[in-house]
């Protein structure tokens, strides 16, 4: 390159006499006395100048290669950076002698700064100190009590308060796994994810009383020890703990109380939301609450960032990421009761919010909010979660500025994840060899219609190529364990796959379709299960959702494939909202499908309701949807089907019911 040349001689190439020209003419470069001034030629120059311009001119051009053909090189060098660095870090607390635990980690970041506050709650701050204090005071009431002492468990059927905080803090620092039951389950669903954990203390906020009184029989049967979180309880059967606990000394407990908890203890019991049945009880080692706080780290979070923890803390997302990551990170943290999309900014900029979080729909909610001038104004840099659209990602970021996105693909009792840590929109990670080699995975074929691995002639798994949707799979390791969950062996098999690559080997089946591109990019499909096959065809509901969601009127769409009879395969279907004041466009939702869409992948059923079903993640809830199928004479909601001749969607009747079972109409 002539830039490059230069650089090596800056007297080629510029117009100038050659150097044998300058010394025979003197052409401008004698001084006033006329001898000639010292040439700046390469036989003048020493071996040090003529190293330096070489080096410079390599610098130069190796910038620019490396800037058009590896543009993700420096974030994937900081990231492997970051990843060895908090490697080290979980080898030398497994190490240290008792084992080093968050809670330890806590109680460092009180003897440092007791004063800072740790967490603010409608108006009113916790100090790293007070909240150590009041966990104190918790671990003496129930130690008093209840007699807890090392290994027992405790459910935990608590909101989003301060006082989940240093509950769980107290229990932990008796040795005690809690369990973190979701708030909005109720009945049998309760009753089986209390039984799960093999707890025999509940814990219970006061505004969630009346669901518990509805099981209480059953628990005293069981002969369960309840405690409502109020200074005094009438009902029998459950005991009043607050008044206990103000009562109780806030001197420091002996690290002797919880001597044997080691790496492989269980520290927590988080469940699975449920979308495909009764919610599963993963058993969370410290080791993984370690993994879980270290994405802060790695997402270049420190400790002067300040936190919005605006999720449940019954899902890994809010208790690990958000509140268990702040306690390493030794950050201060904004908890909400609930997300909402209209109050979130205003916290943001009240509180100059730093690092926030999502889930599921809640960036979309966000976006969905009316547009003011000030959504901007804020100091948020960093989003960390899971589960966000591509055009939502991008609509967000043209909203509000530009936040540096971290997506994330995990299983909270999965043995691989991923994250985002570049600016690569719609991916939910990036692949490198560091990543691969601690924590060993692959993609494998998958067959959708008997939803399981592909295996060849030797019954080995069979790897898929780079842009093929396939099966993540992680090699199950003593660095990446999979525990399974509690009380329920047959789903933790499940989860166990053998002969994958090699004949004995095992791996964790993280029942997740993605896709590796060729820039090593990994994009979430879908879920095995939600993918159904149509036509021959494989369909992915989140694709289809995503389509269907930009026609006119849609607010919400949660895609499934149905049964009919006389037909292999399952038939796309889909559950709709309408957004506030505008009714279902039978024509534009057609147009939308058709352009979009190919035939075999459009919904031919269509059902509106008033709102989905959700988990308390905000994730779809489809098993109930796929039973009633598209049955008008069961379903009250309206129905519609699209008509391939009319080229529209038109209400479904008994009449095109039956057509279409007697196979009148062809699908």
């Amino acid at each position: 390159r002539p830039g490059f040349v230069c650089l090596l001689n800056p007297f080629r190439e510029t117009g100038r006499p050659g150097i044998r020209e300058q010394h025979e003419h003197g052409s401008g470069w004698e001084n006033e006395s006329g001898s000639p001034k010292e040439t700046p030629d390469l036989a003048t120059r020493t071996p040090m100048d003529l190293c330096v311009s070489v080096l410079v001119g390599l610098a130069v051009l190796s910038c620019f290669f490396l800037r058009n053909f590896f543009p993700y090189l420096k974030a994937d060098c900081i990231h492997i950076v970051r990843s060895i660095g908090v490697g080290f870090r979980l080898l030398r607390y497994k190490k240290i002698k008792p084992f080093y635990s968050v809670l330890d980690r806590f109680l460092d970041r009180v003897r440092r700064h007791p004063d800072k506050t740790f967490i603010i709650f409608e108006g009113r701050q916790y100090s790293y100190g007070e909240v150590d204090r009041r966990s104190n005071k918790v671990a003496r009431a129930l130690q008093a009590e209840a007699g807890l002492r090392e290994g027992d468990t405790v459910a935990l059927f608590l909101p989003n308060e301060p006082c989940y905080v240093w509950i769980w803090l107290g229990l932990a620092k008796l040795g005690c796994p809690a369990a973190l039951l979701n708030f909005n389950i109720r009945s049998k669903s309760l009753l089986h994810c209390f039984s799960c954990c093999g707890a025999k203390v509940l814990i219970v906020s006061p505004e969630l009383q009346d669901a518990m009184e509805e099981v209480l029989p059953s628990l005293r049967e069981q002969g369960i020890s309840v405690y409502l979180l109020s200074d005094s309880c009438s009902i029998k059967g459950i005991s009043s703990l607050s008044d206990k606990i103000s009562q109780a000394s806030d001197r420091p407990l002996s690290r002797d109380l919880r001597a044997n908890v080691g790496i492989r203890s269980t520290a927590l019991y988080i469940y699975t939301s449920g979308t495909t049945g009764l919610p599963k009880a993963a058993v969370v080692t410290h080791e993984r609450v370690w993994a879980g706080c270290f994405i802060q780290s790695l997402c270049g979070i420190t400790a002067d960032d300040v936190f919005y923890v605006n999720l449940p803390l019954y899902h890994s997302a809010g208790f690990l990421i958000g509140m268990a990551g702040a306690l390493d990170s030794g950050i201060t943290i904004v908890l909400r009761r609930k997300f909402s999309a209209s109050q979130f900014w205003e916290d943001c900029r009240e509180h100059n919010v730093t690092v926030m979080q999502y889930i599921g729909e809640t960036m979309r909610y966000l976006c969905n909010t009316p547009k003011v001038k000030d959504h901007p104004n804020h100091k948020v840099r960093i989003a960390i979660g899971n589960g966000v659209r591509s055009d939502i990602w991008s609509e967000f970021l043209n909203r509000f500025g530009n936040i540096h996105v971290r997506e994330l693909y995990a299983a909270t009792e999965g043995n691989i994840g991923f994250i985002n840590y570049t600016s690569k929109i719609g991916a939910v990670g990036r692949a490198n060899f560091v990543h691969r080699f601690f924590f060993p995975y692959t993609f494998i074929k998958f067959d959708i219609d008997k939803e399981e691995p592909i295996r060849n002639s030797e019954g080995l798994c069979i790897k898929a190529a780079k842009g093929e949707t396939a099966l993540l799979v992680g090699r199950i390791t003593w660095r990446s364990p999979f525990i399974g969950y509690a009380g329920d062996k047959q789903q933790t098999e499940k989860k166990r796959l053998q002969d994958v690559l090699r004949k004995g080997d095992l791996y964790f089946n993280s029942g997740d379709l993605l896709r590796l591109d060729s820039d090593n990019f990994v994009y979430f499909q879908d879920r095995v299960g939600d993918t159904f096959r149509w036509k021959g065809e494989n369909v992915a509901t989140s694709e289809v959702a995503d389509i269907l969601t930009m026609a006119p009127g849609i607010l919400e769409a949660n895609v499934y494939g149905v049964k009919v009879e006389g037909h292999e395969g399952r038939i796309g279907m889909a559950a709709v909202t309408i957004k506030e004041g505008e009714h279902f466009d039978c024509s534009g939702t057609y147009k939308q499908v058709v352009s979009y869409l190919p035939a075999y992948a459009r919904p031919r059923f269509i059902r509106i309701q008033a709102c989905l079903e959700m988990t308390g993640t905000f994730k779809m809830k489809k098993v109930r949807l796929v039973e009633e199928g598209f049955n008008p004479a069961h379903i009250r909601d309206r129905l519609y089907f699209l008509d391939t001749e009319k080229k529209t969607y038109v209400p479904l009747t008994d009449e095109i019911y039956r057509a279409i079972a007697s196979l009148e109409i062809k699908l």
